[in-house]
């Protein structure tokens, strides 16, 4: 392997295998190196921008992973966040992110993407960090992205947010009180109190 190779590769093995063309520029890595090594077979390609060290084993979430590394700030939300927390039978065509209000949607063409955004109080609400393969992903927690099926139940259809509290409701340690609480956020208490009622 050539000298710039090894040097590259051992970046891309303290950065969890996976860095955007930008993360490696800043840490030393040529761009030129970048597909010079995907062309000899060191490297993997996986969207505009990303690499992968190929002797790794393919991303378990890749469509997670690509938009975390591409839109920093966004919170994984809605189906793609109900999908994560086994709170849904739908299969994403998208991948549902938030971003905060004011904030310029991002420019992508894989996977594409549903974009929200809500106001501050409801953006910074209930995310937490998940890691996927190497990878800080945020994501609603199970409670949040309930509440949210509600608040956007016209964008996603209601059926999508009643299948999620039924299943929320069969996962162990539901917390009604905390379900609440990011209803009580969304403001959409009234709408999901007697769907709550008629499930417990």
């Amino acid at each position: 392997m050539r000298k710039g190779f090894v040097a590259a590769k051992s970046i891309f093995q303290a950065h969890n295998g996976i860095l955007k063309t930008s993360q490696a520029k800043k840490l030393g890595v040529d761009p030129k190196t970048l597909v010079e090594m995907v062309d000899a077979g060191h490297l993997v390609k996986e969207s505009r921008g990303i690499y992968r060290l190929a002797d790794l084993p393919p991303l378990s979430d890749p469509d997670l992973v690509l938009i975390a590394l591409r839109v920093p700030n966004c919170v994984i939300c809605l189906i793609s966040a109900l999908r994560f927390h086994n709170l849904t039978s739908q299969l994403p065509h998208k991948v549902f992110i938030a971003i905060p209000q004011g904030t310029k949607k991002p420019r992508i063409e894989y996977p594409p993407i549903e974009v929200i955004k809500p106001i501050q109080k409801i953006y910074q609400a209930g995310i937490e960090t998940h890691k996927i393969d190497g990878v800080a992903v945020r994501i609603y927690n199970r409670e949040k992205t309930v509440a949210d099926c509600f608040k956007y139940r016209n964008k996603i259809g209601l059926d999508i947010g009643l299948e999620a509290l039924k299943d929320y409701f069969q996962q162990p340690s539901c917390d009604v009180e905390k379900l609440f609480d990011y209803a009580g956020i969304n403001r959409v208490e009234n709408v999901m109190r007697p769907y709550v009622e008629a499930i417990i």
